[in-house]
């Protein structure tokens, strides 16, 4: 690849992953304007609206997972990411500027729409545009976007936020300037990135794998030519010709075929393992778990910040070595390792272990979490499936994502009450546990190869 080949390739990757950054700031947004909008709505005293709060958008991931798939396999990847955009912009202001608490779920909704469509396409669209030998390290940047996105929303509600007295009871938190424009204005700053979504997303190309599955040969082999140059077009074409069949276009009804079992119990697998491993509820629940470990509001924000840092560091280390250590290994080494860490973790809230130690261990926790199962993940999932059905079956390993990410989520609040934060902690590392013997038993490396070969290794014909 010339200098201007990796360039356009590095441009296309970039854009087309606004998609995970807006995807990881308003996934994580909702966790710094908790404190503040509980105290607005008046739910701060009833544990199943906080926990519906904090999940409704999933239902809207779960919808917007599930029919990603099938709207870009028939009308392609570029208007559907196009289509994203513009609910970011929806959710952004309707949720910023709502005032009761069922528009303001309603929105949370829409904006969990955006959120399964991108986290569906985003990665998958990056790996149909990437050469085998970098597919790892660009589709990581979703990742890192995401993760990106993520500390945006972190540094946006630390700064947005007012001090919060340590004695502020939580009638002065719902009548402060943060009960009542704070908290707006950490969802209304998403417009930005929204909007400049919206106006890349135009200047994308299409999948060129995709055009070839539709029959659109010359502009496939177009979009290949500015990626790779001549040579690497025909050759991308001949390997694509070779595994689409006469009916290149498979539904939802194809992948309970037997040849496909496998692949998608794997992709399967591995969603939901990514998010029952536990994580997402230190983001989403920071503020229950860093105030269980004596911290105050004030100080809470700023260590969501430095979890968000850790994040983004962990996250561009493993995009130089995801091609290089390959995927299985770094999916084991994270299972494993964050078995042993929620372990000390169980065992610090057990022993009533505060402050500084704990917060270590958390930063342990996601460090090792961002550099394995957070872009390995999508990695994986993004280059095991068949050209035919990498729509739709991308689409049901996302809708799976999110179904155990809202289970999860849900779940978090009634477990940490049973459990305490020792036992659910604990009960996390029995399923990383789990999730690493899966990896080590029915995982196959898929590093330096291309899509097409992964699918003569995977696909039983």
């Amino acid at each position: 690849m010339n200098a201007h080949s990796k360039f356009f390739l590095f441009f296309i990757a970039l854009a087309s992953a606004m998609g995970g950054f807006l995807f990881g700031y308003d996934w994580v947004v909702i966790g710094g304007a908790k404190p503040f909008y509980e105290q607005f709505f008046e739910i701060a005293d009833n544990p199943y609206m906080q926990g519906w709060a904090m999940s409704s958008a999933l239902i809207g991931c779960l919808v917007g997972a599930l029919i990603a798939g099938k709207f870009s396999d028939r009308f392609g990847r570029k208007p559907i990411l196009i289509l994203a955009a513009a609910l970011f912009i929806c959710t952004s202001l309707g949720t910023g500027l709502c005032n009761s608490f069922t528009m303001f779920n309603v929105f949370r909704l829409i904006g969990g729409f955006a959120i399964g469509i991108a986290s569906s396409l985003s990665p998958m669209y990056i790996a149909e545009i990437s050469p085998s030998d970098v597919r790892g390290r660009f589709v990581s940047i979703n990742q890192l976007t995401i993760v990106l996105g993520i500390l945006a929303s972190q540094v946006v509600n630390w700064l947005i936020a007012e001090p919060v007295a340590e004695d502020a009871t939580g009638e002065m938190i719902r009548l402060s300037w943060n009960g009542q424009w704070g908290w707006r204005w950490m969802f209304l700053a998403m417009i930005v990135p929204a909007a400049l979504f919206f106006i890349v997303g135009f200047f994308l190309p299409e999948s060129p794998r995709w055009l070839a599955t539709v029959g659109r040969r010359d502009a496939a082999l177009q979009v290949f030519d500015r990626i790779g140059g001549r040579e690497y077009a025909l050759a991308e074409m001949r390997e694509i010709e070779h595994t689409v069949p006469a009916e290149p276009q498979g539904g939802f009804k194809t992948l309970l075929s037997p040849s496909l079992r496998n692949v998608l119990v794997i992709g399967i697998v591995l969603a939901m393992f990514q998010q029952w491993c536990g994580i997402n509820v230190i983001f989403n629940y920071a503020q229950e778990i860093f105030m269980a470990a004596g911290y105050g509001v004030s100080d809470v924000l700023m260590n969501i910040v430095i979890t968000g840092i850790t994040n983004v560091v962990f996250t561009v280390l493993a995009m130089f070595v995801v091609d290089k250590w390959g995927r299985k290994k770094l999916m084991m080494l994270g299972a494993f390792a964050l078995t042993v860490i929620y372990a000390f973790m169980g065992a610090a809230y057990y022993f009533h272990v505060s402050g500084l130690p704990l917060l270590i261990i958390v930063v342990l926790a996601i460090a090792c979490y961002a550099m394995t199962l957070a872009p390995v993940m999508w990695v994986i999932i993004s280059e095991i499936f068949p050209n035919r059905v990498r729509g739709v079956a991308m689409s049901v390993a996302t809708f799976a994502l999110w179904a155990a990410c809202f289970i999860l989520t849900y779940t978090f609040p009634i477990l940490n009450h049973s459990l305490g934060a020792y036992g659910t902690f604990w009960f996390y590392g029995l399923i990383c546990l789990a999730g690493g013997i899966f990896v080590t038993i029915k995982l196959p490396e898929t590093k330096g190869k291309s899509l097409e070969d992964i699918e003569k290794e995977l696909v039983k014909k």
